[in-house]
């Protein structure tokens, strides 16, 4: 039996794929005005893209913006993530720190969930992991590769070692140089979920071809896709509003 991931009122693997928007303010102004403007939208989760802000080196000054912010975004589930530059963010830190800010985040009690990426290292992802499922956080624990699609059984690999890593929704994004590149992450996520899989997963092929990935979630098996408010924060980011029509439209017609 597949376990339901609930934060907050969402579920995850029940129903629709979540909608999931980032924010990229690099202040605590800009991000209050995207927060406002976010909560206008039919979305399900807030991501906030901590690499984009200019004061992510100071643990205080982030514990502060994560405060403003769960204030500005009232009761919408809200994941926090430092994407590393390696992985497609914003800039680097040192590994100890990437551990600091993390478990920093999830000790406020104001993150419901954080991302930790898969190849930070095995014994530091168990650590930030432990310690936010010891602060009641979920963590989305992701890989991504934007240059190429790995074949089908290594998309597999790794999102069974999230699941041996004990992440509450693993997650991997991939970036398809041809249409053949799409039908393997869709296909490599129906397996996953078929056979292996014993809690949701959350899958996506990048840029304009992998579009249908974000559109499909419902039928393959992905459940929470990435839309954009105003800047997308990957290639291939589908403004929300029209996600959504086009999700609700899919869910219809099952």
């Amino acid at each position: 039996m597949k376990q339901i991931v609930e934060v907050r009122n969402v579920k995850f693997g029940e129903g629709m794929p979540k909608i999931c928007v980032p924010l990229i303010g690099k202040n605590n102004k800009e991000l209050i005005e995207e927060a406002n403007f976010l909560k206008t939208l039919n979305l399900d989760v807030v991501e906030w893209r901590i690499d984009h802000h200019q004061e992510v080196e100071d643990i205080d000054q982030m514990k502060e913006s994560l405060k403003v912010l769960r204030e500005a975004l009232g009761d919408l589930p809200l994941l926090v993530t430092f994407r590393s530059k390696k992985e497609g963010g914003e800039r680097e830190v040192s590994i100890d720190y990437y551990a600091e800010l993390n478990k920093a985040m999830a000790e406020t009690g104001m993150a419901d969930m954080i991302d930790v990426e898969l190849f930070t290292g095995d014994e530091i992802v168990k650590e930030i992991v432990d310690f936010a499922h010891s602060k009641n956080v979920k963590v989305v624990m992701s890989n991504h590769d934007f240059f190429k699609t790995p074949a089908k059984e290594e998309i597999i690999s790794r999102l069974c070692k999230m699941q041996e890593m004990n992440a509450d929704l693993p997650k991997i994004a991939v970036m398809p140089q041809t249409t053949e590149d799409v039908l393997t992450l869709l296909s490599a996520t129906n397996e996953m979920v078929t056979k292996h899989a014993d809690r949701p997963i959350i899958t996506m092929s990048m840029a304009g071809l992998g579009v249908i990935s974000r559109l499909a979630g419902e039928a393959f098996g992905s459940a929470l896709t990435f839309g954009a408010a105003k800047a997308a924060s990957a290639p291939g980011q589908v403004p929300v509003e029209k996600l959504a029509q086009v999700l609700e439209i899919l869910h219809e017609s099952k």
